[in-house]
């Protein structure tokens, strides 16, 4: 009853009826499929992304709805792929006949006829995805299930409609659409289903770099998503898309020293930091913030375990990575370049005691990525001793004021110089010059230093005394 109920809440916008009554007149049944049904039933969130199957031409159909709703946004037909999209009031809706399909081994570009309900619900990716709900007047509210998707929602459990083999054959995608599902309703993957992704992990270095990408945001966009990073793992995906990650498994001993694990520790970062932001590229910051280690470990005889420079290593391999994966080389991904470079700056100084110069030069570096690299830094304390874990984050409470405080008196985050170099060569009469840079330079470090306030004044005193050091001489006599 309560299934019943969710399902008729979801679905009790007159648009629905008014499209199956447009499929009735057309002679033709019509019915909202795969995601929007699932996600009505486990009532996950407002059911607003809607797939609409028809046993006809899912364009004449879109059409013909367009036609009578006077509220219908846009219409945009996609003749290639048979389908049609519109907007109308808060639901995206769109429209495709009911088809079968049929896949070449080396693409995953399908063959497509037209076909029944049925065809089209055999062809869906998981049984939960193959659920249908019925619109037409004379069976509106019917739930067509053929593969028990019902007892598999009820039970949380991800397996293919027809064979796990055949299915992830025909179209690889549907193997990390597995794993992402799985994280993101935390469910379980079917026994077999798991196997036959293991045996077939090969299968998905023929799909483009840009749906692997978006399936990878994805899952680091879930509540946890080591949760969808192990399985990516377990089932041998993981290092056909990041290597870089499964490069920092394991630990080694020597003369009885051992490091961390490099490898949990990071999904730990990430699955903490998800509790403090959603903000996808600070996520990827987490997950790719230690990738420099597997490259710079090494032992030493007298300190252990050193991961010297790993930051600015690991940074150079975050636009590697990018570059390799196809994503736009853009100010996000500069952003999680710098974030992995000074990843140990704020653990630094959080540890010491905190001068007022250590402070100016951390929010002059990282400028408008402070806040972000404090969140960073604060999820990388994954220490089990619980004494350990309040002293750290205690101390970088102390180092949140600092930032506070410095800049509040000193403003130094996107930090501008009281006197730029186009002020310096007027004052001086001169053109771009090795003499100009040294200027401005000892302008800088000396209020990143606390030897001057940030302010005019002082900056123009300072300017004057370093060009007579260089040899400069203003045009005309400047109040000293």
């Amino acid at each position: 009853m309560t299934r019943d109920k969710n399902l008729h809440q979801a679905f009790s916008d007159p648009i629905f009826t008014t499209i199956g009554e447009i499929a009735e007149k057309m002679q033709t049944r019509a019915f909202a499929i795969g995601g929007c049904v699932r996600d009505a039933l486990l009532q996950r969130k407002d059911t607003k992304d809607i797939d609409i199957v028809c046993e006809s031409s899912g364009i004449a159909l879109a059409k013909a709805v367009a036609d009578q709703l006077p509220n219908a946004g846009k219409l945009s037909v996609y003749k290639n792929y048979g389908t049609a999209m519109m907007r109308v009031g808060s639901f995206e809706l769109e429209f495709v006949g009911a088809r079968k399909e049929s896949y070449k081994r080396n693409s995953r570009n399908p063959v497509v006829e037209s076909g029944s309900l049925a065809d089209d619900q055999k062809r869906r990716d998981f049984t939960v995805n193959a659920l249908a709900f019925a619109l037409n007047p004379s069976e509106f509210g019917t739930l067509i299930d053929p593969f028990n998707g019902l007892d598999d929602l009820e039970n949380k459990i991800l397996k293919t409609p027809t064979a796990a083999a055949q299915t992830f054959s025909d179209d690889p995608l549907r193997m990390l659409r597995a794993v992402r599902f799985a994280s993101q309703l935390d469910f379980t993957i079917e026994t077999q289903t798991m196997k036959s992704i293991a045996i077939m992990a090969d299968r998905i270095d023929i799909l483009s770099k840009e749906r692997i990408v978006d399936e990878i945001h994805k899952i680091l966009l879930t509540a946890k998503p080591s949760t969808g990073f192990l399985l990516l793992d377990k089932l041998g995906l993981l290092q056909r898309i990041l290597p870089e990650l499964c490069a920092l498994k394991g630990v080694e001993e020597v003369e009885g020293q051992r490091h961390k694990d490099n490898f949990y520790h990071t999904f730990e970062v990430v699955d903490n930091i998800c509790k403090t932001t959603d903000n996808l590229w600070l996520r990827w910051a987490a997950l790719l913030h230690d990738i420099g280690k597997a490259p710079t470990k090494k032992f030493n005889q007298k300190v252990g375990w050193t991961f010297h420079a790993h930051e600015f290593v690991g940074a150079k391999m975050v636009y590697k990575l990018f570059k390799r994966l196809k994503m736009p080389l853009n100010q996000k991904i500069n952003s999680v370049q710098k974030l992995v470079f000074m990843s140990s700056r704020p653990i630094v100084i959080s540890q010491d005691i905190v001068t007022d110069a250590a402070v100016r030069r951390l929010v002059f570096d990282a400028g408008e990525l402070i806040d972000d690299l404090l969140l960073l830094c604060e999820a990388d304390i994954t220490t089990k001793n619980p004494r350990r874990f309040e002293k750290y984050h205690n101390n970088f409470k102390i180092v949140r004021q600092k930032i506070v405080d410095v800049e509040e008196r000193d403003r130094i985050r996107n930090f501008q110089p009281p006197v730029d170099g186009a002020f310096i060569m007027q004052a001086f009469g001169v053109g771009p010059c090795r003499e100009i840079g040294l200027i401005k330079e000892h302008i800088k470090e000396a209020i990143l230093d606390g030897e001057i306030p940030n302010e005019f004044e002082a900056a123009h005193k300072m300017m004057l005394q370093k060009a007579h050091e260089l040899g400069l001489k203003p045009l005309k006599k400047t109040d000293e």
